[in-house]
This record gives structure tokens, sequence and C-alpha cells, in this order.
């Protein structure tokens, strides 16, 4: 469990040991699901002489960095040391899960790939992401978000028609593949159960997002579309899309016949019923830019506050479109208390993102912020049997 608390963030995974051997983002954000559902998470890096930094994660104490490792331990381990590969082997033993996002060549040649981990534990559940896969064409290449964005199909459907190819605003291919990487080691434990034997779970980038394109994907494997850019507007539910108000924007999703019909209502435009261009889902599609253009013509007139209120009661589909601090700032998210404030040591209160999930006997809590480097390096050496001279020994040959 975190260092210097009496309780892990949750219950629910509290009888597992996770040994973090992740960097950067998509690993971490893996790691993150697992620790803050309380599992007992070693998170293990490099010697300080020896540590290069977390490229693209950013320096140690900033908020990326800190949001994305809470609730874990952290001990130092040369991996590139035989005596720090066996010591390592000597953790996974007692380990339930490992997870690492090693270029796949890269554990093979530390000699701490699945098979040599799972000769030392049968029952341990590893856990590999990659950018494309562990083997292939392109398992070799490094993966890299934006990359995955790209040939995950992503770029080709996001921005305005014919703007050109436009990035998501997060590394949601990283992301994804973590949250999917974490599903996966949660199947393969609740496997375990049955079997008694662990397995290789294994993500990519380029997977998960091409798992999260959906119904953008179905249209071509099922319909032979090929999805376009469609903007703001959504690209086959019609009117859906950003609307400005006389002091900002809006969503609107006044989708379906039913929802159309109050929609016109509120509005004050029922003869949009009748009208021919309007009247059918089919007719709104075709004519698209026409009814959005005379939509806003109408919004316009009031405010956006306005809108929404009398959108929601009538049952419409509508919100404002907020900035970060507005969106923290909003009622709303504030009674689902996703923003988890911490208290402790010389860090005062800082503020996390929670979980999005909520279980009512067993909740995920913010327990610990971020271990520094090798925080519990003896503690966890010293669960091992490791004596206090031989952990002196290790650290003075760096291989802790």
């Amino acid at each position: 469990m975190p260092d210097g608390h009496a309780k892990p963030a949750s219950t629910a995974l509290s009888r597992f040991t996770v040994l973090d051997l992740t960097r950067v983002r998509s690993g971490p954000t893996c790691v993150r699901q697992l620790a803050d559902w309380g599992a007992d998470v070693i998170k293990i890096e490099m010697p300080p002489a020896l540590d290069e930094g977390d490229p693209m994660g950013g320096p140690r104490h900033g908020s990326d960095f800190q949001n994305l490792h809470r609730n874990k331990r952290a001990m130092t381990l040369n991996l590139k040391s035989p005596d720090g590969v066996a010591l390592l082997k000597k953790l996974a033993a007692k380990a339930d899960v490992i997870v690492e996002n090693f270029r796949p060549d890269v554990k093979t040649r530390l000699g701490i790939d699945y098979e040599a981990m799972a000769a030392v534990n049968p029952r341990l559940v590893y856990a590999s992401i990659s950018g494309f896969g562990q083997d292939g064409p392109y398992a070799g290449r490094p993966g890299f978000d934006q990359i995955a964005q790209g040939m995950g199909g992503l770029m080709s459907i996001t921005g305005l028609p014919d703007q050109g190819p436009v990035r998501v605003g997060i590394p949601i291919a990283d992301l994804c593949a973590g949250i999917f990487a974490a599903q996966g080691i949660l199947v393969a434990l609740l496997e375990r159960e049955v079997s008694g034997k662990g397995q290789w779970v294994q993500s990519s980038l380029l997977q998960a997002q091409i798992f999260m394109l959906d119904f953008q994907a179905s249209r071509w494997l099922m319909q032979g579309e090929v999805p376009k850019q469609a903007g703001n507007n959504h690209p086959t539910s019609i009117p859906t899309g950003v609307f400005k108000t006389s002091d900002g924007y809006m969503n609107i999703a006044a989708t379906g016949q039913k929802i159309w019909q109050r929609f016109c209502q509120v509005l004050g435009k029922p003869e949009w019923l009748t009208d021919e261009r309007y009247a059918t889902a089919a007719s709104r599609s075709q004519n698209r830019d026409a009814l959005n253009a005379e939509i806003e013509a109408v919004t316009l007139t009031d405010t956006m506050a306005n809108w929404v209120s009398r959108l929601n009661e009538a049952g419409v589909p509508c919100g404002p479109i907020y900035k970060v601090d507005e969106m923290f700032a909003d009622p709303q998210v504030q009674h689902l208390g996703i923003a988890q404030k911490l208290n402790g040591g010389n860090k005062g209160e800082v503020a996390y993102v929670g979980q999005p999930i909520k279980l009512s006997r067993t909740p995920s809590h913010i327990v610990s912020h971020p271990p520094e480097l090798g925080q519990n390096t003896d503690e966890i050496l010293l669960d091992l049997g490791i004596d206090k001279a031989a952990i002196d020994d290790l650290r003075a040959r760096q291989v802790i």
C-alpha cells in the first residue's frame, strides 16, 4: 500500500501487487487504474546516477507526472545489471502483475520478457503496451500518440471539412491503450481464479486508436463508407453541433424525430416541422448547412445560459462549451467530486483528477502523493528478506 498510509486507495484490489516498469504515458495510465483501486503498486525506476528522466512525462514534480503517479510506492533497480534482474525476478515471484511499455525487443534483450518471468511465477499476469504490437512489420518502431492518431484514422475525421488532418487535443491513443491494458489485466486476473495460471496481456496504441473509431470504423467495414471530416457537426445525427449565442457557444443535439419536434417548439419555429427541407432526418442531413444557419440566427437572440436551461427543460440535449477552469467550476462537476484534494507533507493541498467510476462499497480515493525516486526501496527489499548490509552493498554497486 502507499507509504505512510494505514489503508490503500481502495480495498477492491488491495490483495494484488503490481510491478510498474512503465514510463511516459500509456503504461503509467494503465498502472494508475490499478493503483487507484488499491493495488500495491511498486514503481521501478533506474538508480539516480543512471536515471535519464521520463521523456515526454515532464518534470517529476510537474502536474502531468504527479497526476499519473499518485497512490504508488517507488524503488530504484538497475535492470541492465544481472543482479538487478535477479532482484526483479525475486519480486516477481511474489507479485501478481507486471506492466511494461518497452519496445518489444528491449525486454527480451534484458531477459525480463514474459517467458522469463512466467518461468519464475506461472501465476503472473504480464502486460505489455507498445506502439504497434509485439510482432508484425512495425513492431520495432517507436510508438508515439500522434503517430497512432494519424495511422489509426482519427486525424482524417477530426477538424473542419477540407481543413486537412487535425490531432485531438489529448493523447487519446496513449490513454486508451493504457486503459484497455488495465481492463485486460483485470480480465486475466479474473480468469486466473479459474485456471490458476497467468498470461500475457498485450495492447498497443494503434489497436486502441482503431477500436476507438467505433461507428466510424464500422461505417467502412460494414457499409463501405469512408468517413470524412465533419467539424463540429455530428457526421450522421443532424442537427448536432456547435451554435453561437449572444454571449458564447453551446452544443445542441436535436437528434431523432421526437427531440426534433420539441426543439422546433422551443426555438419558436414550428414551421420547420412541415418544411420539406427539414421534415425528415434524411432531408435535414441533405440540407444541414442551411438548417444550421437558420438555427444559429435564432440562438444568437438569447444567452447561452437561457438556451441551455430552456432546451434541457424541454428534453433537448444541450450544454455549454467550457474552458477547463469553467468546467471544474460547474456545480454538477463539483457534485461528482472528480477533482480530489489531498493534503500532505510539504506539498500543501493538491488536487488530482480522480477516477470516473464509483463503486458503492469499495470507492477509490487519492491517498498518497507520487513517491520520490526510490523512496521505498529499502522497505521493499527488507520485505523480501534482504538485510541492511546487503542493501547498502547493492546501492554502492548502483544495482539499486
